[in-house]
């Protein structure tokens, strides 16, 4: 079993608060779950009204696959014009159960 993890910190200017935050870091992250079916969550930052960091991860039999998936992901965040994409972590290891 393959697993990937991506950290994407993602910088939102303009916010007026906490409420504006959330309803776009939301909205990112309802269409990332629906899009690719991963698991997607708001993992840092919860307090910042500029700084938003979105944990994704993925699991496979193939290493192909997940890299693939983790470059469509990323080139989809980035397409967002809703905020910049700052530092991106991508994590891939198997896991053995």
């Amino acid at each position: 079993m393959i697993v990937g993890l991506l950290k994407i910190h993602i910088h939102l200017h303009g916010m007026g608060s906490l409420k504006d935050k959330r309803r776009i870091v939301k909205s990112a992250i309802g269409r990332l779950r629906s899009r690719f079916n991963f698991s997607v969550s708001e993992v840092e930052a919860h307090d910042s009204k500029e700084l938003a960091v979105i944990g994704l991860a993925v699991v496979s039999n193939d290493s192909t696959f997940v890299n693939k998936q983790l470059d469509t992901v990323v080139n989809f965040v980035q397409a967002d014009g809703r905020f910049y994409v700052g530092q991106i972590d991508r994590e891939i290891f198997p896991s053995g159960f």
